[in-house]
């Protein structure tokens, strides 16, 4: 919670409150209650509306200024109102008995989050909301009602009275108030007067709805005025109902009315803000199992969830979720199988996994399927394993022949109708399409906890089931062995492969129904829905596409570093005067630190003197030349290993073509991720990593097109830092980086040296990664003052960018994170650390997230509509690799043109800011030329 009072202080801020939040705690309960699925702690108790309710308690209190909270509740149903009309509410059903239980355990959720919890009997929490609300504006402080009840809108004074729907994350003033009732906030009790209400059993006037009672209420002035006049009025139906039952408007009126007299039961001074102690809310949490919740909390109040001991409970029974009782089957047969298939058609939701021989998805062969269609009630589906030690023959190796059980799977997986849900679902996608499968629609519980709880945890099936289900699956070593003794999974025996399989479906499906509702809880439904659900088929045709490398390049390179890297090792050992491991930290640390007495570095853990990279680049920046040498020997080894040698391993022999596979939840920013093999590393300014980029060619026919956003952070900088300097300079086509140096450095842009401009360069992307003076003097070989210098004269001519980065780190140590221009939200989990070191990282890192995480935001837009943009056009053109703010296409020679102007316009859309968003566009033979 930002700006918040200690309880020590809390008596002095209550005597002048500012900022009063008032919280419909009933409506609160009631749309969480809807809005998750069923859900019970370990016990038995129903907790599906204390998490949802929880989560959204956490996020208006972590999100708002208020010096006063408190949230209202109704308590019985029986209130002054049934003395005025028995029939008041009487249409109500009662609460679901699930329910009942939780009515108990929110209030006591507010009260471990230290809230004010407030209720008076024989009133509606409506009035007492009234009553504080007066009460707040005699103190003369603002008001901000959490509800969407249309009630409380007759409350609403623009300036001073507001509500607010957290929902939706919008706020309700008088506008919106005549929006909706067609009148203004004093004159909507006339209005439901009139109307009536059938939720509430408010009886109103026959014949008359919202439209009309707003129309009468316009024209007449008040209720009073309309009923005296109604006389008047022409249309005999409504004339006759008005004078006819012109009581029961009355009456209506006092129903509707909120009495803001009511004896309040504590006073406003009780709802000054006070920080939650983290023992009692986390403990609170813990007892609930909301294991997630409560580490995601607790990272943000600065406290590890595991150092707090959740209270004992009285049943020892499992965690939520575990599946203890599950029942899984093994479908060795066809109508088994279809039966299967048909059940999870008519549920519209299945889960599903593979099991394959290899975690690499262009070499697996599909060994088995698992569908889960209800929470503990999954099969597994063998359709390769073979005979070995462990697998004799006969039954117990019986299996659905694999082409009869494709045929009948397909439909399924195919069905629009049927939600196919997977953890990593991609993989699961790429493997089937190789059976000629498509898997659609989708949902990814892996990409769903990535969006809603970002780098705050792991996002690996295992360390969800333990983190939101408290339950540890089988792992993969105990069906399949380690080291030499492992086996791959078409070895595993049947029984324990349907045990290991169907539990990883299970698992997924039950993560979906905690995860799923949490996306609108916290408001991240555009981020999965417009950003990353539709990226998981792009990234899947793209892994399946790969790109052709030219084995003899990568051949000649490979010899070529291995010859370069064996000369380093000989000038390395020539300056060192004795032979010694390049490769060892211990042994190179004794050469430079006591045979060559160079100033020793930092330490690591072990008391041994670091020789990392930045060690070594500050020695070689003073002039020595070994551990200059040693760089270069680093550079080129890893490059040999990673890369050169690497690559003809991962080629797949059929195609020439190499398949990297994308991960979606890598980095807290949103930016994709290349693994086996890595293709988003390879150094771009350099030789060596150019004439790797060689090896990357196009099909016979076909040119490689590289499309690449320019100084698209930059750009992203001057519009969200609101710099007009920068962003009249983009608008214009000015070179930005001259544009720098002739600001910061007082030279004219004409004439510039080049170096001049160079320096510009590092400081302008050195500023987006919060580069320290002593970061820029080095990457510049310049005196720590004089970079300090540049810095300081930097922010002198964009004041702006100081303001963004300032306002940026206080939003971060406010809420725990920053989010991009399209809602993503980036942690920083460090932001209020203890230690200079982490906090100052986690600085750097809350000013670069919008920046960068919008960047790549962008880029997935304009891929999410890249192929139907191509399509359209009637285009054949592959993509096939994005790389940071690039992306690569395989286009036929004669759709060159066409291509480049569709790929253009249609990154240069992604996004609207202030400033435009150019593409450089290359085409080629080969990677490095095309870029």
């Amino acid at each position: 919670m930002a700006d918040k009072t200690t309880q020590g202080d809390a008596g002095d801020a209550a005597a002048r409150p500012e900022h009063v939040f008032l919280i419909d705690g009933s409506g609160f309960l009631f749309r969480a209650f809807h809005a998750l699925p069923p859900l019970s702690r370990a016990d038995g108790t129903p907790v599906n509306a204390v998490l949802g309710f929880t989560n959204m308690l956490w996020r208006v209190l972590r999100d708002t200024d208020a010096d006063h909270i408190a949230v209202i509740f109704d308590t019985a149903r029986k209130t002054f109102r049934n003395d005025i009309y028995p029939d008041y509410k009487a249409n109500r059903d009662a609460p679901p008995e699930e329910l009942i239980p939780q009515f108990d355990l929110v209030r006591d959720a507010v009260r471990a989050f230290n809230v004010a919890s407030i209720e008076l009997s024989g009133f509606e929490a409506d009035d007492l909301i009234a009553t504080y609300t007066r009460l707040a504006r005699e103190a003369g402080a603002q008001v901000t009602i959490v509800s969407t009840d249309k009630d409380l809108m007759q409350l609403v004074e623009d300036g001073d009275v507001i509500l607010y729907d957290n929902f939706k994350s919008r706020t309700i003033d008088s506008a919106g108030v005549v929006e909706k009732f067609g009148v203004a906030p004093d004159r909507v009790v006339d209005v439901q007067a009139l109307a009536g209400d059938s939720a509430d059993n408010v009886p109103g006037v026959p014949g008359i709805g919202i439209k009309t009672a707003a129309l009468l209420i316009n024209e007449y002035g008040d209720l009073e005025s309309l009923l005296a006049r109604a006389g008047e009025i022409k249309q005999n139906k409504r004339r006759e109902n008005l004078i006819e039952f012109a009581d029961r408007a009355r009456l209506s009126r006092d129903l509707v009315l909120l009495r803001k007299d009511v004896p309040p039961p504590e006073p406003l001074s009780a709802m000054a803000v006070r920080e939650p102690k983290p023992d009692v809310l986390l403990g609170f949490l813990l007892e609930q199992g909301f294991k997630s919740v409560a580490q995601r909390i607790g990272s943000q109040l600065g406290v590890k969830a595991g150092e707090i001991a959740a209270p004992a409970t009285a049943d020892a029974a499992p965690p939520p979720g575990a599946p203890e009782d599950a029942d899984y089957s093994l479908v060795q047969d066809l109508p088994t199988l279809e039966a299967w298939v048909s059940r999870a058609t008519d549920a519209g939701i299945v889960a599903v996994d593979t099991e394959t021989t290899s975690l690499d998805a262009s070499r697996a062969a599909l060994v088995g399927v698992s569908l889960a269609i209800n929470p503990g009630e999954a099969c597994y589906i063998p359709l390769q394993h073979r005979t070995t030690d462990l697998l004799a023959s006969g039954n117990d190796l019986k299996q659905i022949p694999l082409d009869q059980a494709i045929a009948a799977l397909k439909p399924l997986l195919a069905n629009p109708a049927v939600l196919k849900i997977g953890q990593n679902i991609k993989y699961d996608m790429r493997v089937l399409a190789r059976h000629d499968i498509s898997v659609s629609p989708i949902d990814d519980t892996m990409v769903l906890s990535f969006v809603v709880d970002g780098s705050l945890h792991g996002h690996g099936m295992d360390e969800l089931s333990e983190l939101h289900l408290g339950h540890k699956p089988i792992s993969y070593k105990e069906v399949a062995g380690t080291g030499k003794q492992q086996i791959t999974f078409d070895e595993v025996p049947l029984e324990t492969a349907r045990d290991y399989a169907a539990e990883d479906a299970d698992i997924t499906l039950r993560l979906h129904q905690m995860l799923r509702p949490r996306l609108l809880a916290d408001h991240m439904v555009n981020v999965y829905e417009r950003l990353e659900r539709p990226l998981v088929p792009v990234l899947m045709r793209m892994e399946l596409a790969g790109i052709k490398v030219d084995r003899a390049v990568l051949a000649r390179l490979s010899e070529d570093f291995a010859g370069r890297i064996a000369e380093l090792e000989e000038e390395v050992h020539k300056l060192a005067g004795h032979p010694f491991n390049l490769g060892s930290p211990k042994q190179l640390g004794e050469v430079l630190f006591d045979e060559m007495g160079l100033t020793a570095g930092k330490r690591g853990k072990s008391g041994a003197r670091s020789t990392g990279a930045d060690v070594l680049e500050g020695l070689a920046a003073e002039g020595h030349d070994l551990p200059a040498r040693v760089l270069d020997w680093r550079q080129l080894a890893k490059l040999k290993s990673t890369y050169t040698d690497a690559l003809l391993d991962h080629m797949v022999p059929e195609t020439g073509r190499v398949h990297t596979s994308f991960s979606m939840t890598a980095a807290s920013t949103g930016r994709l991720a290349s693994s086996n093999p890595n293709l988003q590393n390879i150094p771009i300014r350099t030789e060596e990593g150019r004439k790797i980029r060689q090896a990357f060619v196009a099909e016979s026919g076909c040119k490689l097109l590289s499309a690449d956003y320019s100084q698209i952070e930059l750009r992203i900088l001057a519009h969200i830092a609101g710099v007009d300097t920068l962003k009249q300079a983009f608008a214009d086509g000015v070179d930005i980086h001259a544009l720098t140096a002739s600001q910061v450095f007082g030279v004219p842009v004409d004439g510039m040296d080049p170096m001049m401009r160079r320096s510009a360069k590092a400081i302008n992307f050195g500023i987006i990664y919060g580069i320290s003076p002593f970061g820029l003097a080095r990457q510049l070989g310049v005196p720590q003052g004089e970079a300090r210098r540049y810095i300081d004269s930097y922010f002198e001519q964009y004041p702006g960018i100081r303001t963004y980065m300032d306002k940026t780190v206080e939003d971060a140590r406010a809420h725990g994170s920053v989010s991009t221009l399209f809602g993503r939200r980036c942690h920083t989990p460090g932001i209020n650390d203890k230690n200079p070191a982490r906090r100052g990282f986690s600085e750097r890192a809350a000013i670069n997230a919008p920046i960068q995480g919008t960047a790549a935001d962008i880029i997935k837009r304009a891929m999410i509509r890249m192929n139907a943009a191509l399509n359209d056009a009637g285009l054949a053109a592959k993509m096939l690799l994005q790389v940071h703010d690039e992306l690569v296409f395989e286009v036929p020679e004669a759709e060159i043109d066409k291509t480049g102007a569709v790929v253009r316009r249609i990154m240069a859309g992604a996004a609207h800011l202030d400033v435009p968003l150019v593409v450089d566009i290359g085409v080629a033979d080969d990677w490095a030329q095309a870029h």
